[in-house]
């Protein structure tokens, strides 16, 4: 079996030999030894694989280093998985959510969102960090689809929730709207954000009920953090409660996180596999579309990767 990143394996707080920082704050950038899924048609299980180091997780289930070995484009050994899987045409990350066989359940164990650092997040985001956590081409490429999927800007009637939001959204230059929440770890960097007309600080991983009425929103966007949610079948049921029937929920993540506060499975495994992860929670949580994912990633090798997965809530449930 390939080995993955071994975060737990750590004995101090320095940095190991595949990560590197990124800029001035603490986000890191991990370098899996990973292969590339080159089909998600097959049984879910079989299309997420544990580190070697580590037990293999997955609910228990057998055979998914097996499938992972024989479904692989190729490996990339020790070298960064920054060289964006949008490398293969089609993207593997586009692929991943394509005929999925979901398991009747879910398919993920309590351990598989533990985290390196359990101390409190609170604690953790308590000074503001006014950085950005990806590079400018991947930000312009997030703005850039933004334009393309968001409402258009002032329209009547329009609500957007930013999860897990901070000092800027990546919204597109002068966007508005009657009504855009931020909810995030941190007040000084919500304060700055221009595109807020009000915000929230809650701590989705103490509580994930969203303080919000039912069928409140069009849109919920969530940028690079959906991989630090501990409880996300909680909070991905109460994001389908809150938006109207058609919303359109948008969870953007690259391949850059602060790997002590991210969970488990996912610093384990790579970009793929990561749509699958974000797919399941909008398949187990119920009362939305087929979730789908998108490459967007603006300079393979060259600059950080970007992918959306994301989904609608039914509109009649």
């Amino acid at each position: 079996m390939s080995k993955t990143c071994n975060f737990h394996s750590l004995r101090s707080n320095s940095l190991p030999p595949f990560l590197s920082s990124t800029g001035n704050s603490r986000f890191l950038r991990a370098y899996p030894a990973l292969n590339l899924l080159t089909t998600a048609s097959k049984p879910f299980h079989r299309c997420i694989r544990a580190s070697s180091r580590r037990r293999v997780v997955l609910g228990g289930f057998g055979g998914v280093s097996l499938w992972m070995n024989n479904n692989m484009s190729g490996t990339f050994g020790g070298k960064s998985f920054i060289a964006s899987a949008r490398q293969t045409n089609p993207s593997p990350v586009e692929q991943a959510l394509n005929k999925v066989d979901w398991p009747e359940t879910f398919p993920f164990k309590e351990e598989d969102f533990q985290r390196y650092d359990e101390s409190s997040d609170s604690t953790f985001y308590e000074a503001p960090r006014f950085v950005t956590h990806i590079d400018d081409p991947a930000i312009a490429a997030l703005t850039k689809y933004y334009s393309k999927v968001l409402p258009q800007s002032d329209t009547p009637g329009v609500s957007i929730l930013d999860m897990c939001s901070s000092w800027v959204s990546h919204y597109p230059a002068g966007y508005k709207q009657e009504r855009i929440v931020g909810m995030g770890m941190n007040e000084e960097e919500l304060k700055r954000n221009p595109v807020l007309t009000e915000y929230i600080v809650q701590d989705l991983n103490l509580n994930p009920k969203l303080p919000f009425e039912d069928n409140s929103f069009q849109v919920i966007t969530n940028v690079v953090s959906v991989d630090y949610l501990t409880k996300p079948l909680e909070v991905f049921r109460e994001m389908n409660r809150i938006l109207k029937p058609g919303g359109l929920a948008l969870m953007s993540f690259s391949n850059r996180c602060f790997f002590t506060k991210a969970i488990s499975i996912w610093t384990s495994t790579g970009d793929a596999d990561h749509a699958l992860i974000v797919g399941s929670y909008f398949h187990y949580a119920g009362g939305f579309e087929s979730p789908q994912a998108v490459d967007i990633s603006p300079n393979p090798g060259r600059s950080d990767p970007m992918y959306v997965v994301y989904s609608r809530k039914l509109l009649v449930a």
